[in-house]
């Protein structure tokens, strides 16, 4: 379905189409006939992967760390450009986006609700506000605190420590007991700027209840207020003081009468933030033998991971032409056109180092992408930039596509000195 015709359709000002997110936007704006441009630095712009770059009608470059100036920049960018429509893809941007929407008068988030969908303390304050059901949780500025907090709101061991705001499982750990909290805590204040932009980050910690159980992610598109929800996908995580993800698989396996009640309560976190046009992600857990899913967090924006390449292989539906078509106003295309099923798996290392060797065996039905090279820095697998590879497969059913994808981890030979 084509909206525009050439590079004279409709534009959308992206903020910041850096990651995981930003290839699938290009890709959708592709389809739908639809101008994309770009809101950035400078220098992040020179860093752009040449795909990403060439596909990008102009950009903006500004101070995105800078509010006032940013907006200033970026509505004058979307007059001059006659953009369309705003689309958050940095989650830390998200509050950013809803301001420059309510500027301009184009579609966008509730701004006085939308950095709820960015810092954590607010998120759990917005989910309390709206009655959805999620993790009992405190605040915490320091180790002291922390024990003092934890101990007064009961939340019990183990425990979640995170940043009130990070992403990709930075500063996140789960503590089985009081002698690690103190650590913990440390850990998650130093994130104090976000890369690459020196966005400032508020560095007070959240103490989240332990909920056990199994994890997945639902996303939900709005349009004019109007929740889409999108399938429910299943999460698989290491299991110890830090939770990578190492994979997910589409659709979920879930019964239907909790696939409905999962994307409920998705688009009942989705709209708590403020989400009014555009798309969010969302975590939930449900404890075993219960029907109620509980939400750990949501972000207004595309998901990582790859995830819209899961959703679209096993469904058909692209989750990122349907963030175009809300932010430009439309009724998004999510009706499924297929019942597949898709599996992503990370391939992790055993401990940080330098790696020697990445080999992943191709077999009929996947595809992988090797992440690093040899002679590359390899982290300490804390969080989710330890990935050395990835591979994706597709199948008829769940667990056929599950696993072929495990067939293939189990083959591939990685190597760190």
């Amino acid at each position: 379905m084509k909206i525009g015709a050439g590079p004279r359709g409709p534009g959308v000002l992206v903020i910041e189409p850096m990651g995981n997110a930003g290839r699938f936007l290009v890709e959708a704006a592709d389809r739908l006939g639809v101008r994309l441009y770009a809101a950035t630095h400078k220098d992040v712009h020179d860093g752009y992967p040449d795909r990403l770059r060439a596909a990008l009608a102009g950009v903006c470059a500004t101070d995105l760390t800078d509010a006032p100036r940013a907006l200033e920049d970026m509505e004058a960018f979307c007059r001059q450009h006659a953009i369309a429509g705003i689309a958050p893809c940095f989650e830390l941007f998200t509050p950013l986006a809803a301001l420059l929407a309510e500027r301009t008068g184009l579609p966008g988030n509730d701004p006085r609700l939308a950095r709820a969908a960015r810092n954590k303390i607010l998120m759990g304050e917005a989910f309390a506000a709206a009655g959805i059901p999620a993790p009992r949780w405190a605040l915490a500025h320091d180790g002291a605190g922390a024990h003092r907090a934890a101990r007064e709101h009961g939340l019990g061991w183990p425990l979640v420590v995170k940043p009130a705001e990070q992403g990709g499982s930075w500063g996140v750990s789960v503590v089985d007991g009081p002698e690690g909290l103190a650590d913990a805590v440390g850990a998650a204040r130093q994130y104090a700027y976000a890369r690459p932009h020196g966005l400032e980050l508020d560095t007070r910690v959240l103490l989240q209840e332990y909920v056990p159980g199994e994890e997945y992610s639902c996303d939900t598109v709005v349009a004019n207020g109007v929740a889409y929800p999108l399938p429910v996908v299943a999460k698989d995580t290491t299991d110890g003081r830090y939770r990578i993800e190492t994979g997910h698989t589409c659709p979920s396996g879930l019964p239907a009468a909790l696939v409905r009640t999962v994307q409920h309560t998705a688009a009942r976190a989705a709209l708590a933030v403020g989400v009014r046009n555009g798309i969010a992600h969302t975590e939930v857990k449900i404890p075993p033998g219960a029907r109620t899913p509980y939400v750990i967090e949501t972000g207004a924006r595309l998901p990582g991971d790859n995830l819209c390449e899961i959703v679209e292989a096993a469904t058909g539906v692209s989750e990122a032409v349907a963030q175009l078509q809300a932010v430009l106003g439309l009724v998004p295309d999510t009706v499924p056109s297929r019942t597949d099923a898709a599996s992503i798996r990370f391939l992790l290392p055993e401990h940080g180092g330098v790696l020697r060797e990445a080999v992943v065996p191709d077999l009929p039905g996947t595809h992988s992408e090797v992440h690093l090279r040899p002679g590359d820095v390899v982290p300490e697998p804390a969080d989710s930039t330890c990935r050395i590879a990835h591979v994706v497969a597709r199948a008829e059913t769940v667990g056929q596509a599950r696993g072929l994808a495990d067939r293939v981890v189990a083959r591939s030979r990685v190597e760190v000195g």
